[in-house]
């Protein structure tokens, strides 16, 4: 690979900034060049962050982009704060007079985000607060006032109808199968800082979470955060999830049934439950680090409002180097996630050029440390360039799949917002339909960088080509679901998402046409996205809206 590397880059920056409308050629070369030796994993923090935000920032001028970032820049500093825990003098729990000492990455697995050289808690209570949820506008108040200062809170994964039963009181209140935000394990560990909590564990259980306890101790005790004032952290020393068997053991020891509790949880009147005699302890070394990082930032300037933001969105980062597959490959190239939508927007950014001006502005934030928790677009979304209340819409790519041309597109979030509608409408123009996504349980949602936005009240709409079994012209949704199995059970964060001549990317030029036209026609309209009645950020966007009149 690392031969095509000089001529691909001088073919791309010679394309002349009046390209020709979507073209897979094109986008297979930068995917190419993203994913080749010389990135080397497109890691925070590396020499390939540097080449990378380079590199970008060059395909962006040879574009004849404007720089989208404040006073003039190209980029915006995004420093990461990245915690690792060492060996832990003590970590488990009492009960009474008996200590019980739990192995991290067995009984329970924690990780802290704060700047401090040792984690430390003395035995603090500890309280089972149900899911954790506080949604004024569903009715539901899973804390009814209790006092978590000082103390540990437990939580169940998922929303409170995950496990309903059809006619529990329940039952459709948090979107049955499908999770909101309230059932994200980020949602309850920040409810928890919000209320003073010295710490926070959630009980695992596959299906609840969505994937087994083995991706839960992946990380190996470190964890990343934007960097924030003192008056800003956290108040979580520790942070993670407790294995579900031993958290069964420790509710019986402390006399409670975790699975009468489970059901409890699912009532509105549920109250928060203290674990008698019982509390936890942990006293362990903190290494921690400041890694400086940037989010890239392009833009091409409105005719008529330029004000007004339509506002494409991909990850650079991908996992950087790591131990050495069967093969002996330890570069982690992100050749899909995310080189591919970076690819995407650079050709979304090539074809809007090639055109007359629209009327709205174009932003492309290209993000930094998504993989470490949607942290580059979050740094944007606390100190934005533009206005949240007038960016018009969210457009993410984040994933595509590379097995050909479809008969659908896959829905991520369906009932959130009117983008959907736009999508359907655009989708019919390609003779295709519109597929909702497959394991709607999982939250996908919630889990790439449009997220940050949403969380702003921005209307938004991710294309994620692992969302469920697209039905291929060539082999139907059979065919689509074995491409999903084969690449999330082989390659999804491994070595081996590299660029091959399998690639088929008909099916990509598909859905990146989508975002194109969405975003085309929102540019040269007056029109804003609105959210559903029922999505949990309707009531955020809504306390702008004089902003939009």
């Amino acid at each position: 690979m690392k031969s095509l590397l000089p001529a691909l880059l001088l073919a791309a920056l010679a394309l002349p900034a009046a390209a020709q409308e979507l073209d897979a050629t094109r986008i297979a070369d930068t995917v190419q060049v993203l994913s080749s030796d010389f990135f080397e994993g497109r890691a925070p923090g590396t020499v390939g962050d540097e080449r990378t935000v380079g590199y970008l920032i060059g395909q962006f001028q040879a574009l004849g982009l404007a720089p989208g970032g404040k006073d003039g820049s190209w980029t915006q500093p995004a420093p990461l704060l990245h915690t690792k825990l060492g060996e832990p003098k003590t970590l488990g729990v009492t009960l009474g007079d008996q200590t019980r000492s739990w192995e991290r990455g067995k009984q329970v697995y924690v990780s802290t985000l704060r700047p401090s050289d040792r984690a430390v808690i003395e035995h603090a209570p500890l309280v089972f607060v149900g899911y954790g949820v506080n949604a004024p506008e569903r009715k539901w108040d899973d804390f009814k006032g209790v006092d978590l200062k000082g103390k540990v809170a437990v939580f169940l994964v998922n929303d409170p109808d995950f496990e309903a039963a059809k006619g529990e009181a329940v039952a459709g209140r948090f979107g049955g199968k499908t999770m909101t935000y309230y059932g994200r394990w980020t949602y309850k560990y920040e409810e928890a800082s919000r209320r003073g909590a010295i710490g926070a564990l959630i009980v695992h259980d596959t299906p609840g979470a969505g994937y087994g306890w083995n991706v839960v101790t992946s990380p190996q005790g470190e964890n990343y955060d934007i960097v924030r004032a003192p008056d800003k952290l956290t108040s979580l020393v520790l942070q993670g999830w407790i294995e579900g068997q031993a958290a069964t053991t420790l509710f019986a020891d402390a006399g409670l049934d975790l699975a009468a509790l489970r059901k409890q949880a699912r009532r509105p009147d549920f109250h928060p439950v203290v674990l008698k005699g019982a509390t936890f302890s942990a006293d362990i070394p903190v290494a921690h680090e400041v890694v400086e990082s940037h989010n890239v930032l392009a833009k091409i300037p409105g005719s008529e409002r330029p004000d007004e933001i339509v506002f494409y969105g991909a990850h650079w980062d991908a996992y950087g180097k790591g131990p050495a597959d069967a093969h002996g490959n330890t570069i982690r190239r992100g050749a899909n996630d995310d080189g591919l939508g970076v690819a995407a927007l650079l050709e979304i950014a090539r074809t809007f050029k090639a055109q007359p001006a629209p009327k709205r502005s174009i932003v492309f934030g290209v993000w930094t440390a998504e993989e470490r928790g949607l942290l580059g677009s979050e740094a944007y979304a606390l100190d934005p360039a533009y206005p949240m209340d007038k960016t018009v819409a969210n457009l993410t790519i984040d994933i595509l799949q590379t097995a050909g041309k479809a008969r659908d597109v896959i829905l991520v979030g369906a009932g959130q917002d009117t983008l959907e509608d736009d999508l359907a409408r655009f989708a019919k123009a390609q003779d295709r339909t519109v597929t909702p996504e497959g394991l709607p349980e999982r939250g996908l949602f919630y889990r790439a960088d449009h997220f940050s936005f949403a969380k702003r009240g921005v209307p938004v709409l991710l294309m994620m080509g692992i969302a469920g079994a697209s039905d291929l012209v060539d082999g139907g949704r059979a065919a689509g679901q074995k491409w999903v199995d084969d690449y999330t059970g082989h390659c999804y964060h491994q070595p081996c998402d590299a660029y091959g001549p399998e690639w088929n990317l008909d099916g990509a030029v598909q859905d990146i046409g989508l975002m194109l036209d969405i975003g085309r026609d929102l540019a040269n309209s007056s029109r804003w996205p609105e959210w559903k009645a029922g999505s949990e950020f309707k009531a955020i966007r809504e306390k702008s809206a004089a902003a939009r009149l």
